[in-house]
């Protein structure tokens, strides 16, 4: 066998070749996360469908009569509906064919062009907007199993919330470093006689350059490097399928990976609506502007460092189980607070502040957490199952959201429904025995004991 060892090397706390590429990629990765998902592209799209509207207010893409405040949110449940269908093929097929690494970078070029490519709407371009926006968010879920499967190369299992804490730490510096950026040109753009929502496109695209910038430094660096299953027989979708089925059925085989899996996805699915309808929030309930809600923004990615760098430290005295659970109450009392006294911008900047404080430690600590749940040699494939469960019942709550705006025009209504995820997602995750699951994954490594074949490139 022909084995690379990792880049981090042991006995050293220093990063490694491969670590700086994996910290680089998703230093510009999180461009999309930040300024497309949570800031400019909600009030962008609704303004864009709002230009479109008919006399009575509303828009009829495909036929269909749509409010075009609930425009964005219908968006994000289609485009998360199509991720839940096709993620965990596309980790399978990645550990399948030993083509991680390609089809990372198959990822990066169509979620940065897509993105590029919203510097080119009309006015009333809501329909090409919203099938870029589908095309993007596709390409970043997928970007996402991709990446975050690379983690268990990178580094040995007792580092792994550093390293993950570390990686959402770079990540939201680099988001913040250029929203700062987009902030600037936005609150000066009329120097250079453009409109604001001019300046929305051009803020739009430098995310996609940004994307592709660093996400290509990253890829440099990052070395395929996970046992190849393939025996030549059938089609590669036909492949991919088959893989996919397998990891399902093994699934059964972890109990408490599973029963992890199913308290990720409750709780996850609180932190990701909060994040992915909170500039809409701003706007129609305190009335912040496009100005407001960037600044709002950067304080979530710049406190949200502190709090990786935070949260990773209180892991190592409560454990990592106890930290998540203590990131998760303060979301419910968060979520609570919002839905029945959060009333002005200075409010609306402080409980920004305070979720960013618990966001990245919540999620990088999930990350390490299951990275060290998963047998070795099938991690896009759990990767895969781990962005669904990051992602499958978000599809729900945002378009529950975009019924509520159509139905109620109350956006307080469903602030409130996201504490049930985060109760439920309690409760489960308190069954979760951490150490029995990594031991279960332990196991099934020791039983394999069956000649394969390693390969690496760069």
């Amino acid at each position: 066998m022909n084995i690379s060892l990792p880049s981090w090397k042991r006995g050293n706390a220093g990063p490694g070749r491969e670590v700086v590429g994996w910290y680089a990629y998703d230093f510009g990765a999180a461009s999309f996360s930040t300024s497309v998902l949570t800031v400019f592209f909600g009030p962008f799209i609704t303004t864009l469908a709002t230009a479109a509207a008919d006399g009575s207010g509303m828009i009829h893409p495909l036929g269909m009569t749509v409010h075009p405040g609930a425009l964005y949110p219908y968006l994000i449940s289609i485009s998360v509906f199509l991720q839940i269908c096709l993620l965990p093929l596309i980790g399978a097929l990645a550990d399948y064919t030993r083509m991680k690494k390609p089809l990372l970078a198959l990822s990066l070029v169509g979620g940065s062009g897509s993105v590029i490519a919203m510097v080119a709407l009309g006015p009333q371009d809501y329909l090409l907007g919203g099938a870029l926006f589908l095309i993007g968010n596709l390409a970043f879920g997928a970007s996402d199993v991709l990446y975050n499967a690379f983690l268990p190369d990178l580094c040995p299992p007792d580092q792994r919330n550093r390293v993950s804490s570390a990686g959402w730490g770079f990540a939201y510096l680099g988001g913040g470093i250029l929203l700062v950026a987009q902030y600037v040109f936005i609150n000066f753009s009329d120097t250079f006689g453009l409109a604001e929502i001019d300046a929305a496109r051009i803020a739009l695209a430098s995310c996609g350059m940004w994307w592709l910038l660093f996400g290509t430094f990253g890829l440099s660096r990052l070395v395929n490097r996970q046992v190849s299953r393939r025996n030549g027989n059938g089609s590669l979708l036909t492949a991919g399928f088959r893989e996919l089925g397998n990891t399902l059925r093994t699934l059964r085989k972890y109990p408490q990976t599973l029963l992890f899996l199913i308290a990720f996805l409750l709780y996850s699915d609180g932190i990701q609506t909060i994040t992915a309808v909170s500039t809409q929030f701003g706007q129609e309930e305190i009335g912040l502007r496009m100005q407001d809600l960037a600044e709002v923004i950067l304080i979530v990615q710049f406190v949200g460092v502190i709090g990786a760098w935070l949260f990773e430290r209180i892991a190592r005295s409560l454990g990592t189980k106890r930290t998540i659970l203590l990131s998760l109450g303060i979301y419910l009392l968060i979520t609570l607070y919002t839905f029945g006294l959060l009333q002005t911008k200075l409010e609306f900047y402080l409980t920004a502040a305070a979720i960013a404080l618990v966001l990245v430690g919540s999620q990088a600590l999930s990350r390490a957490a299951f990275s060290r749940m998963i047998p070795a040699g099938r991690e896009a494939e759990y990767f895969g199952i781990y962005e669904i469960s990051e992602r499958g019942t978000s599809w729900l709550s945002p378009l529950f959201f975009g019924l509520a705006i159509q139905f109620t025009g109350s956006y307080r209504i469903a602030i409130l429904s996201i504490s049930v995820y985060f109760i439920i997602g309690i409760i489960l995750l308190l069954r979760v025995k951490f150490t029995r699951a990594e031991e279960e994954a332990r196991e099934e490594d020791a039983e394999k004991a069956l000649p394969v074949a390693v390969h690496t490139s760069g």
